[in-house]
């Protein structure tokens, strides 16, 4: 995949905005468990009050709370309150506080100072709530405050005390202190604060309702913005990875066409399909999860553990616990699946070739009666496919359940270990629902990751056969410095000591191949089964590259031109007539685009397919199906000899392309041909297996073992060439060859 990243470094921007869309995710849904325990432990729990530091005071308890501070926690809270009169107080703490008098107001502190004033309050507040919530006719209050002189209250009693019995009354406070979580601290101070607002007539149940529509407020402007962040990331992720997969469809198709003959006969075609498909979108779909689940899930997972350790690190050993059984069980799942993977896109290819060849063969699978041997073949390959599959995708399938059941007992856990964290005072019950969620989140984060391991060594193997295809090096190249045609040599084909052997092969196709194709003139090849022929055709239009020797075209080796310039100076016609799926008009103009009607209609009466072509109800404009198979052999290679005659090249190459067209067709065919060849001073280079269709050629070469065992005229040829007097007089009688 990283061999292929160039193609992600234009999609840089919205990779960008997509990272921070993921981010914005994460974070949204970490921020949602707290926002529940704060609803939960202060709304709920504390009644709304989640601080021992109030808004005001009234001037008696806020001397009862100085009373119980040190000298530290004195100077913090007289300086974070101002005394003010009942006029000079705002008409909102007024109407808020309606038995409010003369009170100890709050500053506006910075978040710094507020939390030394929090930490300076809790014990003042504890104390004062513990005394002012015991009933004075209890046992406990008439054993410690019993004895008390008449007209003196408890805190006059308190005040008067010196600072060891102080301490000494205060022991026990200070153990429930240090034995309280901060979270229960807090909802202590709290409900001292909601005592003191009670007695100042405040309507506390409000301050309650206002707390909790408050913060669910908050987790729904938090779930909007995480799920507005979600949909942005899925839309950027998408776009990327389909303009990534675009991109590499583009370049593999683009490689493709630059392929030779070597390179194709290295990948098979089926091989190919597969590759700009089945594996490429194996890469978008990796793309677009690593946008988004890759990004995702570490973010998520690192986010939530540090969350719950910091909510309750009691508790972290659950999560390591957790971690230890989730990575023992995605190394056993990832050992037993990966080598699977890499199986499987062989299998696709082989799956593709059969099918391929059961299609393009079907009728000679149904003439030789072997449709059955072909099911068992196709079902082989589908089998073997289907299995590998299955393996794979059930040994998926486990995954979930055992995920679930870790949360599940990691549910069970935490509430079991939470609750006797409650009964310590250590954790709030707020935290111990947010503690089950940061859990869930690191187990959905490793389950995420988890298809992620599983996707990857897919899609890297993918990858690898997409970034072969692009990484394959071209036989033929062009040059760095091209050399300009020569216009005194226009048409000239000339063969210098030519030899070629394929890639790989130890013997040579072509041996010492020398003759000269002139313009106006027509060369033809002929020569038994395999003797080099149509080898030796395509190195003209450099399909393949000489191994020694040179091939000249307008007076310019053929390797030092670009291979575009080379091929537009030639047409050719293939063995097999090949038609695109279009129109008559559309094959016809394939190589010629600003080809008129009339120069069409030309072509066609000399390729000797007008007649067939005016029978047509739409004429030129008659659909020609994938293929060209709703025409006949004879009338598919007749538009094919057509579509190169449109072009009008200085080259016309016709490779055994007459072999579908009987002896009539035939004839008038090469005679219009000839006349055509006269008048355009057109090079034409005919490989022929019938002596009729070559015999009036003004250069007659005959191969054999990829060698030239004979050169000249027809007449020539009878008298001197014993390969050529064996095929003629096996094709014709003597009285026709001597009426030749």
């Amino acid at each position: 995949m990283i061999k292929l990243r160039k193609f992600a470094y234009k999609f840089w921007l919205p990779i960008l905005l997509c990272i921070g869309c993921v981010f914005i995710q994460s974070q949204s849904e970490l921020a949602l468990p707290d926002y529940m325990s704060q609803i939960v432990t202060n709304g709920i729990q504390a009644g709304g009050f989640d601080s021992p530091v109030a808004d005001v005071f009234s001037d008696q308890t806020f001397q009862h709370l100085l009373i119980f501070a040190d000298n530290d926690q004195k100077k913090v809270i007289e300086s974070s309150y101002t005394l003010t009169k009942y006029d000079d107080l705002k008409d909102n703490l007024k109407e808020e506080f309606p038995k409010l008098k003369d009170a100890y107001v709050l500053n506006d502190l910075s978040h710094e100072e507020e939390q030394k004033l929090e930490s300076a309050l809790i014990k003042p507040m504890l104390m004062v709530s513990a005394i002012d919530s015991m009933d004075k006719n209890s046992k406990e209050y008439k054993e410690k405050f019993g004895k008390l002189p008449a007209g003196m209250d408890v805190y006059q009693a308190i005040s008067m005390m010196d600072d060891n019995a102080k301490k000494k009354m205060t022991e026990q406070i200070d153990t429930q202190i240090d034995a309280m979580g901060e979270s229960t601290m807090l909802i202590a101070g709290g409900n001292g604060v909601k005592t003191e607002y009670k007695a100042l007539g405040a309507d506390v149940d409000s301050i309650q309702t206002r707390y909790i529509l408050a913060s669910g407020l908050k987790m729904l402007g938090i779930a909007l913005l995480g799920s507005i962040a979600a949909m942005t990331a899925a839309f950027l992720s998408s776009r990327v990875g389909a303009g990534v997969a675009r991109d590499l469809r583009k370049a593999v198709f683009k490689k493709v066409e630059s392929f030779s003959n070597t390179e194709f006969n290295k990948f098979s075609t089926a091989s190919l399909i597969t590759r700009t498909t089945n594996d490429i979108t194996q890469v978008q779909m990796l793309m677009i999860m690593l946008l988004r689940i890759v990004l995702f899930a570490p973010m998520m997972g690192a986010g939530a553990l540090y969350k719950a350790i910091t909510h309750s690190t009691s508790m972290t050993w659950i999560i390591m616990l957790i971690l230890l059984v989730i990575g023992g069980v995605l190394f056993i799942l990832i050992k037993v699946v990966m080598p699977k993977f890499k199986i499987i896109q062989s299998l696709i290819d082989r799956l593709n070739l059969t099918m391929r060849e059961n299609l393009s063969g079907v009728l000679v699978i149904r003439a030789f009666g072997n449709e059955k041997h072909s099911e068992e073949r196709f079902d082989g390959a589908n089998d073997d496919l289907t299995k590998v599959n299955l393996f794979v995708n059930r040994a998926m399938a486990t995954l979930m359940p055992i995920m679930m059941f870790i949360m599940n007992i990691a549910t069970v856990l935490v509430v079991w270990v939470g609750s006797q964290q409650l009964d310590l005072g250590n954790i709030a019950i707020g935290d111990m629902m947010a503690f089950i969620q940061y859990a869930m989140h690191i187990i959905m984060s490793f389950l995420f990751i988890a298809m992620i391991f599983i996707m990857i060594p897919r899609a890297s193997v993918a990858a690898g056969r997409v970034y072969e295809v692009l990484s394959t090096d071209l036989t033929i190249k062009d040059p760095v410095q091209e050399e300009a045609f020569d216009n005194h040599k226009k048409g000239l084909v000339e063969f210098k000591n030519v030899t070629f052997k394929y890639p790989g092969a130890h013997e040579a196709v072509l041996s010492d191949i020398n003759f000269v194709a002139e313009p106006g003139k027509t060369t033809a090849f002929i020569g038994s089964t395999g003797s080099g022929k149509s080898t030796l055709i395509n190195l003209i239009p450099r399909f393949y590259d000489v191994t020694e020797g040179s091939v000249l075209v307008d007076g310019v080796d053929v390797r030092n031109v670009k291979q575009h310039d080379l091929r537009e100076l030639i047409g050719v016609v293939p063995q097999k007539g090949v038609l695109f799926s279009g129109t008559i008009r559309s094959n016809l103009q394939y190589g010629a685009h600003e080809a008129s009607d009339e120069e069409l209609n030309e072509v066609i009466r000399i390729a000797q397919a007008k007649e067939f072509v005016e029978q047509k109800p739409k004429g030129l404009n008659e659909e020609i199906s994938q293929g060209g198979t709703n025409v006949s052999g004879g009338q598919k290679q007749r538009l094919a000899i057509a579509r190169a005659l449109a072009k009008n090249p200085e080259i016309l190459i016709f490779d055994d392309s007459f072999s579908a067209l009987d002896f009539k067709t035939d004839a008038v065919l090469r005679k219009e041909l000839s006349k055509l060849t006269e008048k355009s001073n057109n090079t034409v280079l005919i490989v022929g297996q019938r002596i009729a269709s070559i015999m009036d050629a003004d250069q007659i070469i005959v191969l054999d073992k990829g060698k030239i065992v004979g050169k000249g005229t027809h007449k020539e040829l009878m008298k001197s060439c014993e390969v050529y007097q064996e095929i003629a007089y096996s094709q014709l009688s003597k009285e026709e060859l001597a009426d030749a």
